[in-house]
This record gives structure tokens, sequence and C-alpha cells, in this order.
């Protein structure tokens, strides 16, 4: 082989590359959304190390039918996690219903007490070992001032807390800035479909909750709306 034509077939190289991720697109696209989903994984148990603890003040609302400017029942919370202990509650007020707070939001503060259980709490990160996720090639969204990438995500398992949908997270640090979708499992059997939406502050390099909102129709109990808004963050970071 002459020099001239050693040199064209290294200058034809890249285009030869760029032909090739041209016929073969899925491989290049997983590539990349395997790179991806390591990154994310890697920032969600970035943040289990890192965050030893945290108190924050959140106050759920359940709303009925289409009024979704005066909650049925209402109640305001002072949440403390620690690491290796989980999460435990104060209920600082409440009003509206007794009913929907004995039986809505009492049972919700219970339930996320199990969740966060060690041991439990792992099942439910947003990560490849509970979700099939997929990178939507060329697809980046802004939310709440963010540059986010956007991947669909399956759970592998069904539970009430399991989303089946959409994931957010920032292309710089690969946090989560929002998920939403249906819970893979219905809470109960009288509550119908239930349409589920979190969205995510970044505190100190980690995410935490901002907003959350589920919404449920069932032809018992109608629509059914619950949100819950997160604030007053205190945060301790392993140094």
């Amino acid at each position: 082989m002459n020099l001239d034509h050693s040199i064209a077939l290294k200058a034809l190289g890249p285009v030869v590359l760029a032909v090739v991720a041209g016929i073969l697109p899925g491989r290049a696209q997983s590539a990349d959304s395997g790179a991806i989903i390591r990154r994310i994984d890697a920032a969600a148990q970035s943040r289990y190390d890192h965050v030893l603890g945290f108190t924050d003040i959140e106050t759920y609302a359940i709303y009925r039918g289409n009024d979704e400017t005066h909650p049925a029942a209402s109640m305001t919370v002072k949440t403390t996690y620690r690491k290796g202990v989980g999460k435990s509650y104060q209920i600082l007020s409440e009003s509206g219903s007794g009913i929907l707070l004995h039986f809505g939001l009492h049972p919700l503060l219970e339930n996320e007490k199990a969740i966060n259980v060690p041991g439990n709490v792992e099942r439910s990160w947003f990560t490849s070992a509970n979700y099939d996720m997929k990178l939507k090639p060329g697809v980046a969204q802004n939310v709440d001032g963010r540059n986010c990438l956007v991947l669909t995500m399956v759970p592998r398992r069904k539970a009430s807390n399991m989303i089946d949908g959409t994931m957010w997270v920032d292309s710089g640090d690969f946090t989560l800035a929002k998920i939403e979708g249906v819970a893979s499992k219905d809470p109960t059997a009288f509550s119908g479909t239930t349409r589920m939406m979190r969205q995510y502050s970044n505190i100190e390099g980690y995410s935490m909750s901002k907003h959350a909102r589920a919404e449920s129709n069932s032809s018992l109990f109608g629509r059914t709306v619950v949100t819950i808004d997160y604030g007053d963050y205190h945060v301790k970071i392993r140094q």
C-alpha cells in the first residue's frame, strides 16, 4: 500500500464510521443510552451514600371532583429522614374531612414510612435495577430551568409506588428532575388507574422532592387528587 493510499484511507475513517452509525443506529443509540443509564444509577447511589439525613415540611391535600382550589382535607407534616433508619413523621396540623384524614392521608404516611425502611427503600429507587429504561434519542426538554434528557421507564415489578411512564434527568449531573406516569398496580381495588407525577429540586447536588401529584378515577369514588408540596429542607451531607 503506497503512502497516498494510506493517507486517503485514514481520511475516510470518520466517514466510514458515520456511515456505519447511520446503517446501525440502534447500536450507537444503545451505547449512548447505556452510558446515560449508568450515570443515573451512579447519581442515585451517590445520593444514598452522601445524604446522611434531612428534615423538611410537607403539605398534603386531598381534592374531590373537579375542585382543586379547596381541599377536602389537608395536613402539614414535619418529616425526618436518617440514613439506615428511614423516615418518621410529626403531624403539625390537620383540617377538613376526618374520614379522608383517617382513611386517606394517615395511611399515606404509614405507607411512606414502610417504603423508606432500609431494605425496602432500595426497591423504589429510579434505577436500572428496578426499571427498564430507554433513552429517547435526540429529545431534550427544559424542566424548571434545567436542560433534561428524557427516558421511558417500565417497572420490573408491579407495585402501587412503581411508575410506568417517563423520566427527566438533568443532562449535566444526571439527577432526577421529574417523573410522570401511571402506577403499575392500583393502590386499592376501588381506586382505579392512578396517574402520578413528582418534581424534584437540586439541593446541594442531590435530588429532593419538590411537588407530587396523584390522580385517580373510579366509579365508586369519582375523581380524587392528592398533592404534596415539600419545602424548608435542612440536609446533612457526608463531607
